[in-house]
């Protein structure tokens, strides 16, 4: 299959999977979308509701296609930049292949739009309902409680007094949950609250707002930073899972990542700015720190005469906004992160580990504690396994390395960990434009894809027994070995590349 073959059947999966994920999103309640009531002010469903069989074969769909188009469109640019590469050898056959490359390129980046086509699917996402999930009904029920005086981390939806009618909409299995989220978050989801009073479709649509705001803001961060536009749009705007899954989803780990690459962008010119957007950051999902740490790693290795400086107003920024957050939200926001983190997902391989455990050589408590122990030992050596794989792939600035560090550490621990979903990879793929074409690319794509098919629909709830039968079997006996396979890959790409560093360089002649 010839390049511009490749390119053209990339683009075409890529548009018929925006096409169907965005048809999910303007039909009526079903098995991947809950029903959010009357619609008020803001945009209402189609009539149309399709049956759980048929959304679920649409999502499957439009997932698969999307991972395989972006992954068309990545070994194009890989065979493009070679055949380019080969035009400064200098040799005949090398020129002739670089100048088609460079023709292709040059057609590529004519396709490539500014802003147009950006906004054009953010108002197509304004005008759907979040599906893949009922995360966004507890977000508005929190909200709901915070701005009604009440407190989401002591109280869950199904303990506020009153038929409320956006707290009474929460879904099982999380009627009975206080909130897992930090205070900047809940501090957002009172808003959208305030602004959408009563009526749960408006509060969600205001939240929608948001996260759509701050796809956008990616975008422009991304190439703010330098980042080639081809590489941001192929991995972040034009990326369907990443769309899906983040915007069509509606999450709160979008904003926190948006919040993340805002404050390596900013810390560049002023640490303490960059500090306290980071605060923000950590204070909407705890496990968004981890840019923090990433520009802590940058700065030590290339400005380490003002390091002490530099961290000092990162941290100082930092708790600026943190301590004032987290005192207003109460002693109880991290009373459900407790108890959250020996929590095992379905379509890890960490819950085959459990299971096996559990069912025979030792009590379910104690084969817990062995998997948050080795989980932690997994993620150390996911670290220095992607360290080698990002190793000069990083633009040798401290913005670069930074976010070369934020794909390191965030794709080791959602890799690694034992409760993993698929949206907790937004903050590497927020990053990972950044970086120069690599394996890593293909890695995080297969992991997105194979846990973004994992969790379709993605209710438990709205199923025919068949229907969840086939999912959760999908969930529970094919995308734990997926995940596995890409552990797999990643090791051998890793030890791969040490054994290329490793290798004698022939003389030069």
């Amino acid at each position: 299959m010839g390049n511009s073959v490749r390119a053209r059947a990339g683009a075409a999966a890529v548009a018929l999977s925006f096409a169907l994920l965005l048809l999910v999103g303007v039909a009526g309640p079903n098995a991947a979308k809950p029903g959010l009531g009357p619609r008020g002010w803001a945009p209402g469903d189609l009539a149309w509701a399709p049956s759980p069989a048929l959304v679920t074969a649409l999502l499957w769909t439009a997932y698969l296609l999307g991972g395989g188009g972006v992954a068309l469109r990545l070994v194009t640019a890989g065979r493009t930049a070679a055949a380019r590469a080969a035009t400064h050898a200098g040799d005949h056959a090398g020129d002739r292949a670089g100048t088609l490359g460079g023709a292709l390129a040059a057609q590529a980046a004519a396709r490539w739009p500014g802003w147009r086509w950006p906004l054009l699917l953010a108002v197509g996402a304004l005008l759907t309902g979040p599906f893949g999930s009922a995360d966004h009904t507890n977000y508005a029920a929190y909200g709901r409680i915070a701005a009604q005086g009440g407190d989401p981390y002591l109280t869950a939806p199904d303990a506020w007094p009153g038929s409320d009618p956006v707290t009474s909409a929460v879904e099982p299995p999380w009627r009975g949950t206080v909130s897992i989220y930090g205070p900047f978050a809940t501090a957002l989801q009172a808003l959208a609250s305030l602004v959408g009073g009563a009526n749960l479709r408006q509060t969600v649509w205001v939240w929608q707002l948001l996260v759509v705001v701050a796809w956008l803001l990616v975008r422009w961060l991304l190439l703010r930073a330098g980042a080639a536009q081809q590489r941001v749009d192929t991995l972040w705007t034009f990326n369907p899972l990443v769309f899906g899954i983040g915007v069509l989803g509606a999450h709160v780990d979008l904003l926190a990542a948006a919040l993340a690459l805002a404050a390596i962008v900013l810390a560049a010119r002023n640490p303490w700015l960059g500090g306290l957007v980071g605060g923000l950051a950590v204070s909407t999902k705890v496990t968004f720190g981890i840019a923090g740490v990433a520009l802590l790693v940058a700065w030590w290795g290339h400005e380490r005469s003002g390091f002490a400086r530099r961290a000092v107003a990162l941290v100082v920024g930092a708790v600026v906004v943190v301590v004032p957050l987290h005192l207003w939200a109460g002693p109880h926001v991290f009373d459900q992160l407790d108890r959250a983190r020996r929590s095992i997902s379905l379509a890890t391989p960490w819950r085959l580990v459990f299971e096996w455990l559990a069912g025979g050589p030792m009590a379910a408590s104690t084969a817990r504690d062995l998997v948050s122990v080795a989980s932690v030992v997994l993620a150390v050596v996911f670290v220095v396994l992607l360290a080698r794989l990002t190793r000069g792939l990083a633009p040798d600035t401290a913005t670069g390395t930074a976010a070369r560090w934020v794909v390191v550490l965030s794709a080791a621990y959602t890799l690694a960990a034992p409760y993993s979903l698929p949206w907790y990879d937004l903050l590497a793929w927020v990053a990972l434009p950044v970086l120069a074409p690599g394996v890593v690319d293909l890695l995080l794509l297969g992991r997105l894809t194979a846990m973004a098919v994992a969790y379709v629909p993605g209710r438990v709830v709205g199923m025919t027994r068949t229907v969840q039968d086939l999912t959760l079997g999908v969930r529970r006996r094919v995308v734990p070995y997926a995940v596995l396979a890409v552990w797999g890959w990643l090791t051998l790409a890793a030890t791969r590349a040490s054994s290329r560093a490793s290798a004698p360089r022939p003389p030069a002649p």
